[in-house]
């Protein structure tokens, strides 16, 4: 199996990602459930850089970004933000911090969601399918 070489980050960085870990309340109680493959097995890593951005949750196994939003974001910038990370190939979910701290079990089971890649609506059928079987 070829091993994949990691580029090392810039110190700035890595600096600023060492420097985010100290994290709010609702990280704190977020990062408990997910630390360690508590949640379903899955490896987070908190506060990661992902150049240029630095995420607050992310699980390379799924592609999996989990961010959370407080009073401090804007939607300008968390919009360019997850854009950017989609364009990247991965999943951006995003919580308000009072989510995760009245309604923990529902955003875990979000996060579970997004992973699996479940959707909460059914998905539409292709045009015309509904149609087979039939007569028109």
């Amino acid at each position: 199996m070829q091993e994949r070489i990691k580029p090392s980050l810039p110190t700035r960085a890595r600096q600023q990602a060492r420097d985010l870990r100290g994290g709010t309340g609702a990280e704190h109680r977020l990062w408990q459930h997910l630390r360690a493959g508590r949640l379903n097995e899955m490896k987070f890593r908190r506060q990661p850089p992902i150049p240029p951005y630095v995420v607050d949750f992310y699980c390379e196994a799924k592609r999996l970004v989990v961010e959370l939003d407080g009073s401090q974001h804007s939607d300008v910038s968390d919009h360019e933000r997850t854009r950017f990370l989609e364009s990247q190939g991965m999943k951006v979910v995003r919580f308000w911090n009072n989510e995760v701290l009245q309604e923990t079990e529902a955003v875990l089971e979000a996060i579970l969601g997004a992973a699996s890649n479940r959707t909460l609506t059914p998905t539409p059928l292709p045009a015309g399918e509904w149609l087979q079987g039939e007569e028109q």
